[in-house]
């Protein structure tokens, strides 16, 4: 089967949402099929090899000259065309990464506007390397604020087309409300002919749908998976150590950093647990210095500075000696997680896991059996959850072994791939 997935690059941001077009694409590859992960805007940034093909269509300097002047959308391909290498569109990234969505609501906008907007012969060029070159057999989008250009395929291209739903919703909410009004009528109008909807989980299924005003009978749920060859043979805590709690994940207020700072304080300062240490990782944008700034002052004026280890990961290795050094986990998100990938990958190395009862969260404990939920942006219950499974180190260990057996059966990147073969055949029946 020929199938493209087109992603749009999170501008150097490590985002979920590109990790998993990325695994999913990869082990596509492995079961044989002619799998191509297009991207848009900027090359994605991954934790392990890359996927995607060296072209970036509809790159993201370019969007922002043709929203900003007008007049450059007339300039001829000749004078324009080194705007798209992938140095230049990399380097422009890091600096886009410090944008808050709602200053992108009239780009987004212009964007969803397909054919009858400023970025027209953009998405054209798009459209023409689907027609000519990649012809897949199915079409898959990572998410539907890059439908726009779907209309314009629909008439050119006659395949199936999927739009996978996995985090929408962040950004729509961070524009303004009339703008996010527009953009999800943009998208029902845009999306009216596509076959399937994709979601991660049943409640993402099911808020989604109402959220967007489509019918529930549209969507349909593929369990997330994580390529579990990254995590064999890693090294393991040693016996006897201070006991570590982990974080690794986006650096944010909206991932629940702060809440688990505060919790990870008030466990530390009763006198059972002054040596629990707390590690933590993942990606820190320009926007969150403001904020790591703040939490790291919070626990220094508090004492607690040499409880507190902060280690970046850029790599799949890296974070894989990170989750083995901690013995449990969380991410106290105040965000309707629909994912979750990083949960997957705590529960890859055995360890238990304490999530807000939310989201994909129940879901995936549910399944797992691998922690424990509590109420959502609740320090006190948080700090209680940590506690009880420091008291008790074997319920916590056979939490994340439960959970790491269940993983390795039912989310690997295999099954994930098998579910959307399964989900891809049925469209085309």
């Amino acid at each position: 089967m020929r199938v493209a997935v087109i992603t749009a690059g999170a501008a150097g941001m490590i985002c979920g949402s590109c990790l998993n077009d990325n695994t999913l694409v990869r082990a596509l590859r492995e079961l044989g099929h002619d799998a191509e992960l297009i991207p848009t805007y900027t090359p994605i940034t991954t934790d392990g090899p890359n996927a995607t093909s060296s072209r970036v269509f509809m790159g993201g300097i370019r969007i922002y000259l043709e929203e900003k002047y007008p007049w450059f959308c007339r300039l001829p391909n000749w004078m324009t065309f080194w705007l798209d290498a992938n140095p230049l569109l990399r380097l422009a990234g890091k600096f886009a990464g410090s944008s808050d969505y709602s200053s992108l609501g009239n780009l987004t906008l212009s964007l969803l506007s397909g054919e009858n907007g400023p970025h027209s012969q953009d998405m054209a060029t798009l459209c023409d390397y689907l027609v000519r070159e990649a012809r897949p057999d199915i079409l898959h989008l990572s998410n539907a604020l890059i439908s726009g250009i779907l209309p314009m395929v629909a008439k050119r291209l006659p395949t199936p087309i999927i739009v996978e739903i996995q985090g929408d919703d962040i950004f729509l909410d961070g524009l303004n409300p009339k703008q996010k009004v527009l953009a999800i009528e943009a998208i029902r109008n845009n999306t009216k002919n596509v076959a399937r909807f994709h979601t991660p989980c049943v409640d993402y299924a099911d808020y989604m749908a109402e959220y967007l005003g489509i019918d529930r009978g549209r969507f349909h749920v593929v369990p997330l998976g994580i390529d579990l060859s990254d995590y064999q043979n890693t090294c393991k805590k040693p016996i006897g150590g201070a006991p570590v709690l982990g974080y690794f994940a986006r650096m944010c207020p909206e991932k629940g950093l702060d809440l688990l700072i505060d919790a990870w304080l008030l466990v530390r300062n009763k006198p059972d647990h002054k040596q629990l240490k707390l590690l933590v990782g993942g990606y820190l944008g320009q926007t969150n210095q403001p904020f790591w700034k703040a939490q790291l002052k919070k626990v220094i004026d508090q004492g607690h500075a040499g409880g507190l280890v902060h280690r970046p990961c850029a790599t799949n290795v890296e974070k894989s000696r990170f989750f083995s050094q901690c013995d449990l986990f969380s991410v106290p998100a105040r965000m309707r997680e629909p994912k979750g990938i990083y949960l997957l990958e705590a529960w890859a190395h055995g360890l238990p896991v304490i999530v807000p009862q939310h989201g994909s969260f129940p879901e995936l404990i549910t399944q797992t059996g691998g922690g424990i939920l509590f109420e959502k942006a609740n320090v006190n219950q948080l700090a209680d959850a940590i506690e009880s499974l420091l008291r008790c180190p074997d319920h916590a260990q056979a939490l994340g072994q439960k959970a790491k057996r269940i993983v390795g059966e039912r989310f690997t990147s295999e099954t994930m791939a098998r579910s959307t073969l399964a989900s891809y055949s049925e469209v085309l029946a």
